[in-house]
């Protein structure tokens, strides 16, 4: 296999010089912004990611600057890409690498793996992309690509399955373009051997030598375990009004969108008369409660169903943990997940 595999090295170079997006991480590929772009990237689409991390990168442009950061400003600036422990983690390995690493970035794979939020393939990325190290990053476009380059029907859900993969492509890394190399097998997996759709065979570069496209069987590959079923969660989200401001609470600092502000909402699907006896608990007196459309938001493992209230409240409350904020605090100053997005939008666009 490893002779297989090694006649992939330069028809992917090529194609990857040929053929390459221009993505702004890939301007100036310094471990700072390849390793923020690759935390990213996590379970998030390239395209959702350029404006956050031109953003990201502008207002803080160094690891000092991320070191320094409060948690509010980096959670704001995190604002829409989700999955939030990936920036907390983030901050706080800047801080480490302030503390034990003399403000750089270490430029090897043990040392990358100490770091929170740095697993084996942000650490292969960053050795490989930022230092020039041959080092293998290995995600699933890369998984899919080698999986099907080899017709391997080992399921790739399984560690050891990855680790035998890290190992092959290892040995056949070129020294002198280990950064180009580490890009073109995930830039080949977005754009070209593609998940879930007909892979375009007929433009890629290892046509030719691709043993699944030879056997007809490259859509049934790579071989995975199924995902589980997720979970349904039914909720009652309140969109509370006073005086040009609406109501938010805290999240947990532990769980699920932890330490961040959302619309107060309970579990369960509410009636209407539900609904006004619940906010009369939390000294919410409504003079106008109004459903508004249903919302669903998707996580990982969980799917929530919304039932919606728009609340006219008679005075704004100061009991039940309610901070009360304008459109300004809301877009400058609170971090209100995507979960929430259309009662945020619904609330920016009230007239006052």
């Amino acid at each position: 296999m490893e002779n297989q595999l090694q006649q992939i090295v330069q028809p992917l170079l090529a194609w990857y010089a040929a053929h390459a997006r221009v993505l702004p991480w890939r301007d100036e590929p310094t471990p700072y912004r390849v390793w923020v772009s690759e935390i990213m990237l996590q379970q998030t689409r390239v395209e959702a990611v350029k404006a956050y991390f031109e953003r990201f990168t502008t207002e803080l442009p160094s690891i000092q600057a991320l070191a320094d950061a409060p948690e509010e400003q980096l959670l704001k600036l995190w604002e829409g890409l989700g999955y939030y422990s990936r920036v907390r983690n983030l901050h706080k390995a800047a801080r480490e690498v302030m503390e034990s690493h003399g403000g750089v970035l270490p430029n090897t794979p043990e040392e990358l793996l100490r770091l929170p939020g740095i697993g084996a393939y942000t650490a292969g990325a960053i050795a490989s992309i930022a230092y020039g190290k041959p080092v293998p990053a290995v995600d699933g476009n890369v998984l899919r690509v080698i999986a099907r380059v080899t017709a391997s029907t080992a399921n790739v859900s399984e560690t050891v399955v990855k680790s035998d993969i890290a190992s092959q492509l290892k040995a056949i890394y070129p020294a002198e373009h280990a950064g180009d190399f580490t890009q073109s097998l995930m830039e080949l997996g977005a754009i070209v051997c593609l998940p879930n759709s007909p892979p375009k065979c007929e433009v890629c570069p290892l046509n030719a030598i691709c043993a699944a496209r030879a056997q007809g069987i490259a859509e049934e590959l790579p071989v995975k375990t199924a995902k589980k079923q997720r979970k349904i969660e039914e909720k009652t989200v309140f969109l509370i009004i006073h005086g040009g401001k609406a109501a938010i609470v805290k999240r947990p600092d532990k769980g699920l969108l932890a330490g961040l502000w959302e619309f107060p909402n309970t579990s369960g699907t509410l009636s209407p008369q539900q609904a006004e006896e619940l906010l009369k608990t939390q000294g919410i007196s409504p003079l106008q409660l109004k459903r508004l459309p249903r919302a669903k938001h998707i996580f990982t493992h969980i799917e929530w169903h919304m039932t919606g209230y728009l609340v006219t409240a008679a005075e704004a409350a100061k009991t039940g943990g309610f901070i009360w904020a304008n459109h300004a605090e809301l877009m400058e100053q609170y971090t209100i997940p995507t979960a929430f997005k259309s009662y945020l939008e619904r609330f920016l666009n009230l007239q006052y």
